[in-house]
């Protein structure tokens, strides 16, 4: 089964813009769990614009499903990290002051610092996610870093997704079937939306979880977050009925 992680960063984009705890980010989070995600995660940025290095214990420490934490391996960020030891660590490619993740790992060219890096974080119990490009080849050499899992980058398939949804996800299920061969649990995100969920839990094989934030945040400004959150589950549950044929 699909799990929805809910990226809450542009909740706290909010609240940090007027200098107030308001939306509290703690209430907001045990909400979303309350409406149906089943997974919080954050991406902590250099400049602390959105998620701050002292929300990561306060979420930690009333997350009830899986508390995921994504950002690029720096030294500040594996110690706040192992710290705070969350469920799950998404690793990520970016630069310092990129707006969003955009590309995978090179893990042939990071081959080493992520085995190392990713070393540190299963000796504290932390199961550990890589973000890579949606590529067989790409997935075989994430295996060899001693990663958990990978998190398949889907904004080239979310822009493709209306012009040819078959031609979009096709490298996303190739892949998925490679991670199956090499024992790769595979999450997927980055622009995940109402339109293009369904097709692509219907299709990519191994799908564990998603992780949403800007489309379902964005959406909730309409519909409410319950509203929102359960419409992106009932999204999931639609698709994965298709596959099982209920």
């Amino acid at each position: 089964m699909t799990k929805l992680s809910v990226n809450i960063n542009k909740v706290a984009l909010i609240r940090n813009s007027r200098g107030e705890n308001k939306p509290n980010l703690i209430t907001f989070a045990k909400d979303c769990e309350a409406y149906g995600a089943e997974g919080i995660t954050v991406h902590p940025r250099p400049d602390e614009r959105h998620i701050r290095y002292s929300d990561l214990p306060l979420l930690k420490e009333i997350v009830t499903t899986e508390f995921n934490v994504e950002g690029y391996p720096s030294p500040k960020f594996i110690d706040q990290v192992c710290h705070v030891v969350p469920h799950q660590v998404t690793l990520v490619p970016d630069p310092p002051g990129v707006l969003t993740s955009s590309e995978g790992w090179d893990t042939v060219k990071n081959k080493d610092f992520l085995k190392d890096v990713i070393k540190t974080f299963q000796s504290k119990g932390i199961r550990v996610s890589l973000f890579l490009e949606a590529d067989p080849q790409a997935v075989s050499d994430a295996a060899e870093t001693g990663t958990d899992r990978i998190e398949f980058y889907t904004g080239v398939y979310a822009q493709k997704y209306l012009e040819n949804k078959e031609e979009a996800i096709k490298n996303h299920i190739e892949a998925s079937k490679r991670a199956k061969t090499v024992n790769l649990g595979v999450n997927a995100g980055h622009d995940l939306n109402l339109d293009n969920l369904t097709y692509y839990v219907q299709n990519v094989d191994n799908l564990l979880e998603v992780s949403i934030g800007h489309a379902l945040i964005s959406d909730a400004l309409y519909y409410g977050i319950q509203n929102a959150i359960q419409m992106y589950r009932y999204q999931i549950d639609r698709a994965q009925n298709v596959v099982q044929g209920t």
